[in-house]
């Protein structure tokens, strides 16, 4: 293959993987493995978080497989609209993400099979069928990220304890309001495509309000935490984290209530982008109840500085094509005139 070529198609697969993303849902399964009653060896840890970021990968190759023909209307630049990327190289990888995400899990514990199984259930459902399906859509993509915590649990117990289940769903309440603020820059292309979207069908203040109410109801959950669990952590890192990714999250809803209407695809952008880090450290809060507080805060400096790098440099040229970014002011561009 000629090297520009191979650099094309390299190009391709990292736009796929979204870095700015893929940080996320591996902390959220360590923040599970290190909360966990059982015992967290280096493997168990490291295969922990490999698995849930596999099963990540194979969604984003899947969701842009299932998405191609809405893709090819609202964002032909994406890969594989653009050609870049073959349709059958994408499910192809998506496979491959998941049969080795199994192999892994399998080792670690031979139950998670089931546990994948599911999210794989789910994960295609929610991109062929419930995406266009309203609110229900944001609410099957959200508990994907509550099943990568009870995987992370899972790898170091047979099963989660009970008190795992109110942790589960706040990442559950977490993600389907974060995916839901996410629609509201898609939702020309969305009602082009004809996915009936939460914001689609009933407009920017129901979404807004629906986003708020899960912003509510997983923060009472979070400050709750530290009573559901036998060891308290360390409870100030805790607080200071769960505090900065409630402001941000805060941030990021009045963003979208203070602006214009209807709301322009930069606010959109600008408010799911502050989700996007605000995550990062809502999963690292955790982190401080369940392992060293140095280590916590290790990790999530890391992972802030990756997520923000890798979305300054990268997304804005993967969510909008090179034109609007070059004719539009909405978008940071300078209009011709």
């Amino acid at each position: 293959m000629p090297m520009w070529k191979a650099r094309r198609a390299l190009l391709a697969h990292l736009e796929t993987w979204r870095p700015y993303t893929s940080t996320y849902v591996g902390l959220v399964s360590l923040a599970g493995a290190a909360l966990s009653p059982g015992h967290s060896t280096g493997w168990r840890l490291a295969g922990a978080w490999a698995v849930p970021t596999l099963g990540w990968l194979a969604g984003l190759y899947g969701g842009d497989y299932f998405d191609r023909k809405l893709d090819a209307i609202a964002k032909p630049h994406r890969p594989i609209p653009s050609g870049r990327m073959r349709a059958r190289t994408a499910l192809l990888c998506m496979i491959l993400c998941v049969a080795t995400g199994s192999t892994l899990g399998l080792l670690l514990n031979w139950r998670t099979i089931f546990l994948v199984a599911v999210a794989l259930a789910v994960g295609v459902s929610y991109n062929s069928w419930f995406k266009a399906r309203g609110l229900s859509g944001n609410l099957v993509r959200g508990c994907l990220t509550a099943f990568a915590f009870f995987f992370g649990v899972m790898a170091t117990s047979n099963y989660p304890p009970l008190t795992m289940i109110p942790l589960a769903a706040m990442f559950w309440l977490h993600d389907s309001g974060s995916n839901l603020v996410g629609a509201l820059r898609d939702v020309d292309g969305d009602r082009a495509g004809g996915y009936q979207t939460l914001p689609v069908r009933h407009g920017v203040p129901v979404s807004l309000a629906c986003a708020a109410s899960l912003y509510v109801l997983w923060l009472g959950l979070a400050l709750c935490a530290p009573l559901l669990l036998p060891r308290s952590g360390y409870m100030a890192g805790y607080l200071a984290f769960l505090g900065i990714a409630a402001v941000l999250g805060a941030l990021a809803l009045l963003l979208i209530r203070r602006a214009p209407r209807p709301i322009t695809r930069r606010v959109a952008l600008r408010a799911h982008e502050i989700l996007v880090i605000e995550r990062v450290i809502l999963a690292c809060a955790l982190l401080f109840l369940g392992t060293q507080a140095s280590l916590a805060a290790l990790l999530g400096v890391v992972a802030v500085a990756v997520t923000g790098v890798a979305q300054h440099l990268m997304r804005r040229r993967y969510e909008f094509a090179p034109s609007d970014l070059a004719v539009s002011p909405d978008l940071g561009g300078v209009a011709r005139p």
